[in-house]
């Protein structure tokens, strides 16, 4: 057996982990969050680290982990991009039909993770998902790109694909299409909004004095928000 062969078939994890541990956390000098000045409500902290987010170079920002559960109650996660941030809640977009449209249907409440670790931060938002009206939802497909459009208008995602060669033919007619149609409409592209009942920011710490705060929406029927500190 070549040396090769043989290290096709050695167990990859010593390799592996030693890989793994070498690995460092927040190698950069950390933003201070002091809670005590943190706004009211959780919407303009989250506009602030954004912007600071992207100020410090901080690649794909916008991208965010979105977890749903399924008809058994069983917990799925996927990366997927905010559309929006505003009084209403975070925003998104996906097919009804795909399975994270399907989970929003049956259990519509859903979970939102930023990490952000340029500058050691991370965001939670957890609440109902309401689907957005087709009006909102087709304004939201045509404001995206050409390539965003074609995807949209292929469909069928979730689905089990035969071949790679299939979905070759079917993306290069649906940008074809997309081109020709700009204002094409998709029926089942719908726009979510996930209206927040909490909402959690985590500041890291080098000596691992971790910030984090938390907002929790009221219930006593008004719009306000308590703040706690939690322990890291």
């Amino acid at each position: 057996m070549s040396d090769v062969q043989r290290d096709a078939h050695s167990d990859p994890r010593p390799g592996f982990l030693d890989l793994l541990h070498a690995q460092r956390v927040w190698d950069v000098e950390l933003p201070v969050f002091a809670p005590d000045t943190a706004p009211a409500a959780p919407l303009p902290l989250f506009h602030a680290w954004f912007a600071g987010a992207v100020a410090a170079g901080q690649v794909e920002p916008h991208t965010m982990s979105l977890a749903t559960a399924d008809e058994a109650g069983r917990p799925d996660v996927r990366t997927v991009m905010l559309h929006d941030a505003d009084e209403r809640g975070w925003h998104f977009a996906t097919h009804r039909t795909s399975a994270k449209g399907r989970q929003l249907t049956a259990r519509p409440h859903a979970a939102l993770g930023f990490y952000w670790p340029a500058q050691g931060r991370q965001v939670r938002v957890r609440g109902r998902v309401t689907a957005c009206t087709p009006a909102e939802s087709s304004a939201d497909l045509h404001a995206r790109s050409t390539g965003a459009l074609a995807s949209a208008l292929v469909g069928r995602q979730s689905e089990v694909l035969g071949s790679y060669e299939e979905l070759g033919r079917a993306s290069d007619a649906a940008r074809q299409r997309a081109r020709a149609e700009p204002d094409a409409e998709v029926a089942s592209w719908t726009r979510y909004v996930v209206e927040p009942q909490e909402v959690e920011f985590f500041q890291g710490d080098a000596g691992r004095r971790h910030v984090r705060l938390r907002y929790r929406r009221r219930t006593d029927g008004t719009d306000d928000w308590e703040r706690e500190l939690l322990w890291p």
